[in-house]
């Protein structure tokens, strides 16, 4: 990873951390917790990619088993995050554009339940049976519910700060910018014509035709002549 994307997510991955433990955790909300650490390590995988997310996964996974109070097994938080990024990460577009929210949508749902099944299955293998006692069920529902609540206000501005360190072309432009940006590929890739060159470029067929009408007025009129 270039220098620049470890400072940002180190930076952004602290913060989370921090208010995750001291503000969200002392909620004291029936179910599980909202996770603003996954959901932080998803807008980077997003813009990142697979292996960038995996790393991203991984590094704030670790911080997290290792900050108190953290009561399990270290490297287990690490292992869960590592494979959510990297699946997270396949979602990411060649051209760097999101045509709608449905998909990171469906990705925060899938990224929650996942996360909590395999944290629940890893603390299986090695003992930990907390989830049987507090419910399966509800710890899934919970999770989707609140991480999905929590997405539209996080997921946009992590990918928008990680692509602004990145000096995308796409975090310069403002909303309707981007609109125009994503009217404009679907254009091109379907005619071959740019918007900007619509214009001269109809004034230029409109001229042609004038000017091949003109000639064949002309010869025309030779030939009754």
């Amino acid at each position: 990873m270039r220098l620049n994307r470890i400072l940002l997510s180190s930076a952004l991955v602290v913060v989370a951390l921090v208010i995750q433990v001291s503000v969200l955790a002392r909620l004291h909300l029936p179910g599980a917790v909202p996770d603003l650490l996954l959901l932080t390590v998803l807008g980077l995988a997003m813009v990142y990619g697979h292996v960038g997310g995996a790393l991203v996964g991984f590094g704030a996974g670790l911080l997290a088993d290792l900050a108190p109070p953290a009561d399990h097994a270290a490297g287990r938080y690490a292992l869960v995050l590592c494979v959510t990024g990297y699946f997270a990460g396949l979602i990411k577009p060649e051209n760097g554009r999101l045509k709608s929210a449905t998909g990171p949508m469906a990705v925060v749902v899938a990224a929650a339940v996942g996360s909590t099944l395999l944290y629940a299955g890893v603390g299986a293998l090695v003992g930990d049976t907390a989830a049987r006692h507090v419910g399966l069920t509800g710890l899934l529902f919970s999770a989707a519910l609140y991480d999905l609540l929590l997405a539209p206000f996080v997921v946009p501005a992590i990918m928008w700060l990680a692509r602004r360190a990145d000096n995308d072309p796409l975090a310069e432009s403002g909303p309707a910018a981007k609109a125009g940006d994503i009217s404009t590929g679907w254009l091109s890739s379907g005619t071959g014509l740019r918007i900007g060159s619509q214009r001269g470029g109809l004034g230029g067929l409109k001229a042609k035709a004038r000017t091949r009408s003109a000639r064949v007025g002309r010869i025309k009129g030779v030939k009754r002549l």
